[in-house]
């Protein structure tokens, strides 16, 4: 529950940070023909909220309700 959890990261700013932070590596292993990588960035963004849920920086409610962005 997030109010076990001293603080929380919005939807937004997870959003922010893995556009800015873990999308370009994606890109960079992923999608070097330029093509977009549906798949990459969906599994990749899915092990990541489970990584800030398993660090406790997301309640497991989040974790288990936010979709994916749309860039992905």
């Amino acid at each position: 529950m997030s109010e076990r959890l001293r603080t929380v990261i919005t939807f937004d700013q997870a959003c922010e940070m893995f556009r800015e932070d873990i999308l370009p590596l994606v890109v960079q292993t992923y999608e070097l023909d330029g093509f977009r990588d549906g798949p990459a960035r969906c599994e990749t963004w899915n092990n990541w909220v489970d990584g800030l849920n398993k660090d406790g920086q997301i309640s497991d409610w989040q974790a288990m309700n936010w979709s994916h962005p749309d860039y992905l």
